[in-house]
């Protein structure tokens, strides 16, 4: 049997004489290594070689492109270190280890590893302690025996070195591969979406569930970097803020103005799931007026329109939008900033709404994390967020929770309030797809020139837009009632998608083609226009509002309430008296005229919002500092949601019990849908639940040989992941009480 330096001797010798030789092995055994990395990567993901098999099966682009990219890499670190199997092993090192962080940050936070964790540095290395004291010894194992593989390679395998020239000219081409595929696809012909690749980028753990841990990585890269404006630094920074303090807007952080009662108004900003005036569509009819209580406000309320940024999907950049002041034109397209820029203490409406004694809270009729505002609303400054977890027992309508159900939420909430509140409400029930079976009858019948399917869908959006505007009807009758003063902004996200290549828009004749980028500038303002009213109980004047973009809107608003305004609302109240539209590829100017592109005469202001925007989101924050309106020290504040996530058990009582099981009532507070019971180590589902009571039934065989029990409650999310746990309370057997307890045994 020959030896391992008799091996390696005899490679060298079929290779040294021949350079092609050379070239053809690094290629093969990089090429193997890409496969075999691309599989080992997603197999820390997916937990065996099958679920991989599959995946790749289903998904066979995606898969290439995850191996062509490891190839890359490979082929980069090879050309900076010279030693082939030294590079596949740090190559190996790095990717796995990456994809082991990437799989217990979703197991834990429900977010993969991502371009800004690295850019966060610190802060976004935070998941590494808590991935070390998890139990990872399959995964683990996986990265130590790839190890140990290439470690043996090394032993047996000849050095294959490259002349330093050649290395420099493969590693430049491998860089730009890299960077082709991962920020400028343009350059490789957009090789992805030509393979059919969909960057879900609204859903990163889906992102990478679909398309892999490699790519999803890399498409988040050309996102993940916003350059810094030309002209940026800390003299231009405090130019701006000396600007800004001169203005009569700005100069303190004053308390709101009084109103007849002397109190404080509340503050509520609805943000209604895909709102719009579907009578706008030409040529179409309806049987009864859809939405008769925004029609009637349109007359008596400051109403008009808003500019959103998005059409169909992004919520939460028009929440960015309202609720910071920045715009989505200052960032680069397709970027999600709650995905990827919030990730510090950031100025927002419910930060100052704080600094003014108000609760600040945010509702929204789904799931918690979506979006990431679990984490994004800590970050703005918000005391509590109610989501669909903290709904106890909700109706729901069109398959989601009904907007009635917001509307209860707030009136509830602010009943409970001591103190003034300012809320932002999202709902979730008109969101698309507009499919037949969401509703049992559909009172409002359409007719004009559609076909019956466009007709199906546009009756289907219809009921959810209807059953909106009687949820706005709910809230403006009970403070149309009550003494308290109170503000509601009620507007739409964005219009609903109605069939592929707006369908539905294009037979009622309200675009002129299936292709945005043939729309005119008139065409592209009315399908991102969304109703928009502010309506009061304690006076407000009426005014009429053209259009106004999402960014502008909470300076708007804090005008209209007669606030001092922090830095970046102040400056986009400016602007919006120059510029009320502003979106990438159309603005309106003060006299509703539309251009692709702003004039000369506002260019500097724009550049100023460009680095005041940077200052705020990415940049020292030098603004905040020189005005002295430090709005951020304070958040995210350390008991944030404490009064939904604060779960208690108080008592367990015995309710009845017979040969095979206990049932028991666990009595406490912020028991929510979601909830289990953990008795004695072991998850039980409970069988009826109220916010103070839980039922569950205990099998008998967790009692054998025990002289207690102890009891938790946990909160668990969609994804699996803790959003509460109570108190553990241990009681013994015998002293279990309740109106049954004679009946234990």
């Amino acid at each position: 049997m020959l030896s391992r330096k008799a091996i390696q001797g005899r490679l060298s010798a079929l290779l040294s004489n021949s350079r092609p030789r050379t070239y053809l092995a690094a290629f093969g055994i990089l090429s193997a290594a890409a496969f075999a990395l691309a599989v080992g990567v997603e197999f820390i993901q997916r937990g065996s070689f099958t679920n991989v098999f599959n995946w790749a099966s289903a998904n066979p682009s995606s898969f290439y492109l995850n191996v062509i990219l490891d190839f890359f890499i490979l082929l980069l670190i090879y050309c900076l270190l010279g030693s082939l199997m030294i590079s596949v092993s740090v190559a190996s090192l790095l990717l796995l280890v990456a994809s082991l962080v990437s799989y217990y940050k979703i197991k834990l936070i429900g977010e993969p590893f991502m371009p800004w964790d690295i850019l966060l540095k610190k802060e976004g290395m935070n998941i590494i302690p808590l991935v070390a004291q998890t139990s990872a010894y399959m995964r683990l194992g996986a990265v130590v025996l790839v190890s140990l593989a290439c470690l043996a390679a090394r032993l047996i395998l000849p050095k294959l070195s490259l002349p330093l020239s050649h290395r420099a000219l493969i590693g430049l081409f491998a860089c730009f591969m890299l960077f082709s595929l991962s920020y400028k696809p343009a350059l490789t012909g957009n090789l992805q979406a030509r393979m059919g690749i969909q960057d879900i980028n609204w859903n990163q753990s889906q992102n990478y569930e679909l398309n892999g841990v490699t790519l999803a990585f890399a498409m988040n890269v050309k996102n993940a970097i916003v350059p810094k404006p030309e002209g940026y630094s800390q003299t231009r920074m405090e130019e701006i803020a000396a600007d800004l303090i001169a203005k009569p807007e700005v100069e303190a952080l004053a308390a709101v103005t009084s109103y007849p009662s002397g109190e404080k108004p509340n503050v509520i900003f609805v943000m209604n799931e895909s709102f719009w005036d579907p009578t706008l569509l030409p040529g179409v009819t309806f049987s009864e007026d859809p939405l008769p209580t925004v029609h009637a406000l349109q007359k008596t309320a400051t109403a008009g329109y808003m500019l959103s940024p998005q059409f169909g999907g992004g919520t939460s950049n028009v929440e960015f939008e309202v609720l910071t002041g920045n715009s989505m034109s200052n960032l680069p397209s397709g970027s999600m900033p709650y995905q990827q820029y919030i990730s510090r203490p950031t100025p927002s409406l419910a930060g100052f709404f704080g600094t003014q004694g108000y609760k600040s809270m945010a509702i929204h009729s789904y799931e918690g994390w979506f979006w990431n505002r679990n984490t994004v609303y800590k970050q703005l400054g918000f005391q509590s967020f109610m989501s669909k977890e903290f709904f106890t027992s909700p109706e729901y309508k069109g398959g989601f929770i009904a907007d009635d159900e917001v509307s209860r939420a707030i009136i509830s909430q602010v009943q409970q309030s001591e103190q003034p509140m300012f809320i932002y409400a999202v709902t979730m029930q008109n969101h698309g797809p507009y499919e037949t079976w969401r509703y049992s009858g559909k009172p409002i019948k359409v007719e004009g020139n559609l076909t019956d399917a466009a007709r199906d869908e546009l009756e289907t959006y219809v009921q959810g837009a209807r059953d909106a505007d009687a949820s706005l009807k709910m809230l403006i009758d009970h403070y149309s009632a009550s003494e308290e003063p109170t503000m509601i902004v009620f507007y739409g996200d964005h219009l609903p998608m109605l069939g592929y290549d707006y369908d539905v828009y294009r037979q009622a004749g309200f675009v002129s083609s299936g292709n945005s980028a043939e729309w005119s500038l008139e065409e592209t303002k009315k399908m991102h226009s969304t109703p928009l009213v502010v309506w009061s109980n304690f006076g407000q004047e009426k005014k009429n509002v053209p259009l106004i973009s999402s960014s502008f809107l909470g300076s708007y608003v804090l005008n209209e309430l007669k606030m001092e305004m922090p830095p970046i609302f102040a400056f986009d109240y400016q602007l919006y008296g120059k510029l009320p539209g502003l979106l990438k590829g159309l603005v309106v100017d003060a006299d509703q005229q539309l251009s692709a592109s702003p004039p000369d005469s506002l260019l500097q202001d724009l550049q100023h919002y460009q680095e005041l925007q940077y200052d705020t989101l990415f940049g020292k924050q030098y603004v905040q500092q020189l005005t002295g309106l430090d709005l951020i020290a304070a958040y995210p504040l350390s008991d944030f949601n404490s009064e939904f996530t604060d779960v208690r058990i108080e008592t367990v009582e015995m309710y009845e019990a017979d040969s095979e099981q206990l049932v028991l009532k666990i009595k406490g507070k912020n028991f929510f849908d979601g909830v289990y019971a953990i008795v004695n180590g072991v998850q039980l589902a409970p069988s009826n639940i109220s916010s103070d009571t839980l039922e569950i039934q205990v099998p008998l065989e967790l009692t054998n040989k025990k002289s207690s029990l102890t009891f938790q409650v946990r909160q668990i999310n969609t994804k699996n992941i803790p959003l509460s746990e109570s108190n553990v309370l241990e009681i013994p057997l015998d002293e279990l009480t309740g109106p049954s307890s004679e009946e234990r045994y």
